[in-house]
């Protein structure tokens, strides 16, 4: 969430930077939202004004009885009655304007880093650094990932379908040992990296969703326990962060930095057609995330340690990748910037989206109260997050780029992890 501050004190850069979202009504809302403020502020000044007369007439009723002057005392008291009416008048509008004040300030996105791009969507992103070697191409014969699945007993979309649904894909054999696999190297990598491995509840309350964004903008995309009013989370992002709500972190501890893995679940309404078929989009899927909170002042320097590592994690897997710097359209609302990392897919002869990693500024830690210490002072630090990674479209990328006639060819930071070098029929 934006501060009123900002949108004050900085209202043309403000504007400037939700036009490369195109969000509507962008000086309307920014208007509107500081004059709520005034109102606020007015509403205050009045109400602490009252209190302190009230307070004076109160101090006065006692001395006028002890001096045997009821009558005035009487009157004062009848004066005092009708102040705190006047209070509590202005309380219950002062509740009023923050609830608008908070609504409005929750529709406005964050503002997109000067280095982001103008644009509608994902046809507009930029190429922020290009695979530069020769893509792989497959033999005739070539399969995609979810024909490989059932050849090699990878895993099995219909027991999903059976036990859950659609799109809740069911690993066995040595495809599940792939996948518990691949865990372990994110997260050995990741607390190699100096990421403190943490294992976060799966379910979180409202205030939680809400502190890192996903209220009130995605709840169509998340599953609502409604009974107990708690929601299956989207990414380890919403509870790991969520950690270090309400505190405040001395400078020299920064950065924090944190890494766990959990399931993730994701409704994905108004998903259809061939390119979500196998893993590429499904309701639930595995995911190791890194998360930090950074110095302002250094919080971009972070971003490109973690676009870097979340890079060799990619290397090390011996997948094509790129990486695009979304557009404003395309970045989510949340989010000041954001890189988007891409693996080819040699089968299905496109790109495959794996990792975000972006940096909010302060938008999320406005919302968190999150705050670092220096010389007393205490001032909103910045977070940031990234996949590093999510599970399924690595491995339909590790699936169709590495098949051979005698098999699957695991890259060789792998073989230790899976016990094999080669995944067989």
């Amino acid at each position: 969430m934006l501060q009123v501050a900002t949108l004050r004190n900085d209202r043309e850069n403000v504007l400037a930077g939700l036009a490369k979202r195109y969000f509507p009504d962008a000086e309307a809302t920014v208007d509107r939202i500081i004059e709520l403020d005034d109102q606020r502020k007015d509403i205050q000044t009045k109400s602490d004004a009252i209190l302190a007369e009230r307070n004076t007439l109160s101090g006065q009723i006692g001395q006028l009885f002890k001096t045997g002057k009821k009558d005035e005392a009487t009157a004062l008291r009848a004066k005092v009655g009708e102040l705190k009416e006047e209070i509590a008048t202005l309380q219950e509008e002062a509740t009023t304007v923050a609830e608008q004040l908070e609504e409005a300030l929750l529709s406005v996105p964050n503002v997109p880093h000067e280095l982001v791009k103008q644009g509608h969507g994902e046809e507009e992103n930029e190429v922020y650094r290009a695979y530069e070697g020769a893509l792989p191409k497959l033999e005739g014969g070539a399969k995609p990932h979810w024909e490989l699945a059932d050849e090699y007993g990878i895993f099995d979309l219909e027991l999903g379908v059976k036990t859950t649904g659609g799109g809740f894909p069911v690993f066995t054999g040595q495809g599940a040992r792939l996948a518990r696999s691949l865990v372990n190297f994110f997260l050995d990598r990741n607390t190699e990296a100096g990421y403190v491995e943490y294992q976060p509840p799966l379910l979180v309350n409202e205030a939680t969703a809400r502190a890192t964004g996903q209220l009130p903008d995605k709840e169509g995309q998340m599953y609502h326990v409604t009974r107990d009013d708690l929601y299956l989370i989207p990414t380890a992002e919403v509870p790991l962060t969520n950690l270090f709500r309400g505190e405040i972190v001395d400078k020299e501890n920064l950065p924090v930095k944190l890494t766990g893995y959990t399931p993730c679940f994701r409704r994905e309404a108004g998903s259809y057609g061939a390119h979500v078929r196998g893993l590429n989009r499904v309701h639930q899927f595995d995911k190791v995330e890194i998360v930090e909170i950074a110095d302002p002042a250094t919080s971009y320097e972070r971003l490109d340690a973690m676009v870097a590592h979340v890079g060799q994690l990619l290397t090390d897997l011996g997948l094509p990748f790129r990486i695009l710097r979304l557009c404003g359209g395309d970045t989510g609302f949340t989010s000041a910037m954001t890189y988007d990392f891409e693996v080819w897919s040699a089968a299905q002869e496109r790109w495959l989206e794996v990792s975000s990693v972006s940096n909010f500024e302060t938008y999320q830690s406005n919302r968190l109260k999150l705050r670092y210490r220096e010389d007393k002072k205490t001032t909103l630090a910045h977070t940031l997050n990234g996949s590093a990674l999510a599970l399924p479209r690595i491995i339909a990328a590790l699936l169709e780029n590495n098949q051979t006639a005698e098999g699957i060819v695991l890259p060789k930071v792998l073989h230790a992890y899976v016990g094999k070098q080669l995944l067989t029929r």
